[in-house]
């Protein structure tokens, strides 16, 4: 008996001390890089979900009855307080769901144009390490980058293995 709560007892240390996987942080990148295209089945995006948190903009801030949307400008702004707290969420959201069926490192590249700096290409990448399965990756041009250069004009996004383009999704005006 003591011997079996002593095992449970180690077995419990050892896994509070397993090292945990570092969660993905975004990296912004001076410029984007051209890459050779390398379309691939076993890399996808199943779902984009965009969403402009903005009141100043008429187009975006409709009053609604959708609860789905009221819900998603709520939870964005959860926990501002002040005006500053409020303006530095203005900006766009980007939710990407993406695929992968064998386990490779992906770096997940979010490339924009913003309205304020015309064709210039900005982007985004978060890097994740032997990823298998479904994964959700989180984007935000908000705050000083979205007060200074503007809307989210067009966008792209890339799943990237071995400096090659495996799985694509891209806006209606992105060329």
């Amino acid at each position: 008996m003591i011997r079996l709560v002593a095992a449970i007892a180690t077995v419990t240390l050892l896994g509070a001390c397993a090292s945990r996987k570092e969660p993905p942080r975004i990296t912004a990148i001076a410029s984007a890089e051209v890459l050779p295209l390398a379309l691939s089945d076993d890399f996808a995006f199943t779902k984009v979900s965009t969403f402009s948190n903005d009141p100043r903009d008429p187009r975006t801030q409709k009053p609604t009855t959708s609860a789905m949307i009221q819900f998603e400008r709520a939870r964005v702004n959860f926990g501002a307080v002040s005006g500053y707290d409020r303006a530095e969420r203005y900006g766009h959201y980007f939710n990407v769901w993406w695929k992968t069926r064998k386990p490779a490192d992906v770096t997940v590249r979010l490339e924009y144009r913003q309205e304020n700096i015309a064709s210039h290409v900005q982007a985004k990448e978060l890097h994740y390490t032997a990823q298998k399965g479904t994964v959700e990756s989180k984007f935000t041009v908000i705050g000083d980058e979205y007060r200074d250069d503007g809307k989210i004009t067009a966008w792209r996004l890339l799943l990237i293995v071995d400096g090659k383009i495996v799985g694509l999704r891209q806006s209606f005006l992105w060329n």
